[in-house]
C-alpha cells in the first residue's frame, strides 16, 4: 500500500508528545517533542490524520511503553483459557486490570453482565473504546483511568488481570483486603512471583508473600506462559494463578500477624531465637510492650528485660530452635497467640 507522508501524535506522557511519521512506503520513523500538559499535535487535515493513524496501526502498531510493563497478551488460545479458569457467570461484575487494546476485555464482554476495565494509558483506553463503539458492548463497558493502586476499587464478582509485574505484590494484597469480598481472580504474574504465591513450608522459595497470600486465600498455580505470547515480549516467564479469597477470613488481625512474619523471615534460614534477638526488633517489641501495659494499667518492673521476656515466650511455646523456611500457618498462629498472651505485640 502506497500512501503520502503524515505525522500522527500521540501523548506519552505528561509532558512529551511521541511524534510518528509515515513516509511514502508506508514505513515509521518516530521522532520527539516537548508538549504542554495533555496537549495533542493534530495535522491540519483531520480526514487525512485518521487515514494515517490507522495506517499507523497496520504497518507498526501502538508503540508500548515496556518501561512500566506494557506487554500485550497477543495468544488468543491463552485468553480463552484465563476466561474459562475464571468459571465466569452471565451476573458477574468482573474487574479486569491492564485491559491493553481489549483482547480479553471483548470476550469478557461475551460472557457476563458487566465489565469494569482499569487502564493507565489514555492511547490503551481510546484504543478499547474503538473496540466496543457502536456495539452491544459498549454499555456493558466501563473504563477507570489512572494507577489501579491509588484507584478506589468497585465491587466485582471476578478478577482477570495481566497486570505490570512491578505491581504485582502491592496489587495482591489490595485485592486480598479488599471489601466486600470477590469470589476469585486469575492473575498472570512473572513466574518467580508466581511460584513464591504457592510456595509450601520447607521451599526454597517459601517467603512472607507465601504465607501471608495462603492466610488470606487459597492459591493454585494453573499454567506457564511464554515470552512469546506477548507483544512485545517481556524478559521473564510468566505464570496464571488463581486466588480466591477465605470467606470468612481467618480470625487474626492481619498487622499483629504480619509484623511477627516479617521479623521471622528477614533470616528464614536461621533459629526464631536468632531472629529475635536483633536490636531494633528488641527496641520495638519493647515499645510496644510497655504501650500494652499502659493501656492496661500494668506496672512494668524496673529490672524489666524484653531479651528474656521474648526467649521466655519462645522456650515455654517451643518455638526457640525453630525456624520460619519450616513453619506453616497453623505454627504462626499458636507463636503469635503466645507473644499476644505475654503482652507482646507487633503493631
Amino acid at each position: 500500500m502506497v500512501i503520502s507522508a503524515h505525522k500522527v501524535s500521540t501523548v506519552i506522557g505528561p509532558n512529551c508528545c511521541q511524534s510518528i511519521e509515515l513516509n511514502k512506503h508506508g514505513q515509521s520513523f518516530v521522532s520527539r517533542a516537548r508538549l504542554k500538559y495533555n496537549s495533542i499535535i493534530l495535522p491540519c487535515n483531520v480526514a487525512q490524520a485518521q487515514y494515517a493513524a490507522s495506517c499507523l496501526l497496520f504497518v507498526t502498531g501502538i508503540m508500548f511503553n515496556t518501561g512500566i510493563g506494557q506487554h500485550i497478551l497477543k495468544n488468543p488460545l491463552i485468553v480463552n483459557s484465563i476466561i474459562e479458569k475464571a468459571a465466569l457467570r452471565p451476573t458477574d461484575v468482573v474487574l479486569e486490570v491492564g485491559p491493553g487494546t481489549g483482547n480479553m476485555t471483548v470476550k469478557l464482554l461475551e460472557k457476563v453482565k458487566k465489565v469494569v476495565a482499569c487502564e493507565l494509558d489514555c492511547r490503551l483506553v481510546a484504543e478499547l473504546q474503538k473496540r466496543v463503539q457502536c456495539t452491544p458492548m459498549q454499555n456493558k463497558l466501563q473504563i477507570l483511568i489512572g494507577d489501579v493502586l491509588k484507584t478506589d476499587l468497585p465491587f466485582f464478582d471476578v478478577c482477570v488481570a495481566n497486570l505490570p509485574y512491578q505491581i504485582s505484590s502491592p496489587f495482591v494484597f489490595k485485592l486480598l483486603l479488599h471489601r466486600p469480598f470477590f469470589r476469585c481472580a486469575v492473575l498472570m504474574f512473572q513466574r518467580e512471583f508466581a511460584m513464591r504465591l504457592v510456595a509450601t513450608p520447607g521451599d526454597k522459595l517459601y517467603c512472607r508473600l507465601s504465607i501471608n497470600t495462603q492466610l488470606l486465600a487459597r492459591v493454585d498455580h494453573l499454567m506457564k506462559v511464554g515470552k512469546n505470547n506477548f507483544r512485545p515480549p517481556p524478559k521473564v516467564e510468566s505464570s496464571v494463578v488463581r486466588i480466591e479469597p477465605k470467606n470468612p477470613p481467618p480470625p487474626v488481625n492481619f498487622q499483629e500477624w504480619d509484623g511477627l512474619v516479617r521479623i521471622a523471615f528477614v533470616r528464614k534460614n536461621k533459629t526464631l531465637n536468632a531472629a529475635f534477638k536483633s536490636t531494633a526488633v528488641e527496641q520495638l517489641l519493647e515499645k510496644n510492650y510497655r504501650i500494652h501495659c499502659s493501656v492496661h494499667n500494668v506496672e512494668v518492673p524496673a529490672d524489666f528485660s524484653i531479651s528474656k521476656k521474648i526467649e521466655s515466650v519462645l522456650q515455654e511455646a517451643e518455638f526457640s530452635e525453630k525456624r520460619a523456611r519450616s513453619m506453616d500457618i497453623d505454627d504462626f498462629m499458636v507463636l503469635l497467640h503466645a507473644f499476644n498472651s505475654a503482652g507482646i505485640h507487633f503493631s
